[in-house]
């Protein structure tokens, strides 16, 4: 199995297209008044944002954007005018991360964690063959 995509309900898809294109994201479809999908610059995965008419819950996804440089991604973001929560930061979970929410106030977290984003100190041990 492999992660495709995910969709973001948004309140208003031009602003959000805009938002998500100065992220960096490069739209590959756009299906006014309802529809957009972006995709990422590095591999496969995309991004769909779309006005559903329906009343909005509080965002409450936190979405990870794995960067070689966390301060150079965030350098390059903020030079384009959006603004973050909190600058490049050394976590407690091992990860650089800065982070950032998006016009419908959507979690958003630029981050680094190189060897620890699948191996940690605290990962579970591997079952055993049988």
């Amino acid at each position: 199995m492999r992660f495709n995509h995910i969709t973001l309900t948004v309140t208003d898809l031009e602003r959000s297209k805009a938002f998500y294109s100065v992220l960096g994201l490069i739209q590959i479809v756009d299906s006014p008044p309802r529809y957009a999908r972006f995709r990422f610059p590095d591999g496969d995965a995309t991004l769909s944002i779309e006005v559903t008419g329906e009343p909005m819950a509080p965002p409450s996804a936190q979405l990870f954007f794995e960067c070689d440089s966390v301060d150079q991604m965030f350098a390059t973001i903020k030079a384009r005018g959006l603004v973050f929560e909190q600058v490049p930061t050394d976590m407690f979970y091992l990860w650089r991360e800065a982070r950032l929410r998006d016009p419908d106030g959507h979690n958003l977290r630029l981050y680094s964690a190189g060897e620890n984003r699948l191996n940690p100190p605290w990962k579970m041990a591997e079952p055993a063959a049988s």
